[in-house]
């Protein structure tokens, strides 16, 4: 047995430590100081919540260097329908303690155009509230993003000569989060898990998620459509929810939405994401929207 301490001061408690064997991997918690600005944390530095109502500003790390093949789960708290896009999960070789004050708004374009991070966004459907998933980078530098016990690898690349710590990017629709725990596997024969064990939350209630309850009395829908004033992605992604192709055509020549989000974008805010040109849904005859087979 070996003793492993971990200090809580941060969160308002004094230190304390705990004894955990060959098979504990390092505790692992959100880094208290590079958080971004709308984040609050809590819980021992487990939960990270939004304090306010905008799409961005959700950028957090983890508190130590993860490893090859550890898996970082976690699990949606709450979620919202006012915003487009959800949460993005990378790594980073930048350690959080060396990182400038405020961090920037977005993982993507902000931190993924600089070298030593890579960021993958995950669509809604995966992230609504109650959803857990895992995600961890391979030996082949690859990131998987697990969900409902199937691996899925969405991107390659990542430097692993370096230490890595996780990036998540608590953006779009996604509201709130809670980091279950990390586990590793070693050589087929156990488990490795990070310690000491997470105290469990109550489950997220399916009628508790922030749609029905904050207040948006100031919400400005501009907050919303994520960063849309900047420039098209060049690997031709919808700049919506930055996963699906952007397919749609707009009447002003742009041709930045996927068709999902063409629909709700036309429906809720009737300008073209980029150059805030109105648009409107087009009547029986009319071809306004493209879509590119």
């Amino acid at each position: 047995m070996n003793e492993c301490k971990q200090s809580s001061q941060k969160f308002g408690k004094s230190e304390v430590s705990h004894r955990c064997s060959s098979r504990c991997v390092s505790p692992l918690t959100f880094d208290s100081q590079a958080v971004g600005e709308n984040i609050r944390l809590s819980h021992g530095g487990r939960l990270a919540e939004k304090t306010d109502n905008t799409f961005m500003n959700g950028l957090v790390f983890s508190n130590r260097p993860v490893k090859i093949q550890e898996k970082i789960c976690l699990r949606i708290e709450k979620d919202s329908s006012i915003c487009y896009g959800a949460l993005r999960v990378g790594f980073t070789t930048v350690p959080p303690s060396t990182r400038s004050l405020p961090l920037p708004c977005m993982s993507m374009p902000n931190l993924t155009d600089k070298p030593g991070h890579w960021v993958v966004p995950l669509h809604e459907s995966v992230c609504q509230a109650g959803s857990e998933l895992e995600f961890w980078v391979s030996s082949q530098g690859s990131i998987y993003i697990g969900v409902n016990n199937e691996a899925y690898e969405r991107q390659p690349g990542v430097d692993t000569k370096q230490p890595l710590w996780a990036m998540i990017d608590i953006y779009g629709q996604t509201r709130s989060i809670l980091l279950l725990d990390s586990k590793k596997n070693k050589k087929l024969l156990y488990r490795r898990r990070s310690c000491p064990a997470p105290e469990p939350l109550a489950s997220p209630d399916p009628d508790s998620h922030f749609r029905s309850v904050p207040d948006v009395s100031g919400f400005r829908r501009e907050d919303c459509i994520s960063c849309l004033d900047t420039k098209m992605p060049e690997d031709n992604v919808c700049v919506v929810c930055m996963v699906k192709e952007a397919r749609i055509t707009l009447p002003c020549g742009h041709r930045c939405l996927c068709k999902d989000c063409n629909f709700r974008v036309c429906e809720q805010f009737g300008t073209c994401p980029l150059c805030r040109h109105t648009i409107s849904a087009p009547s029986v005859g009319e071809r306004w929207f493209i879509e590119v087979c």
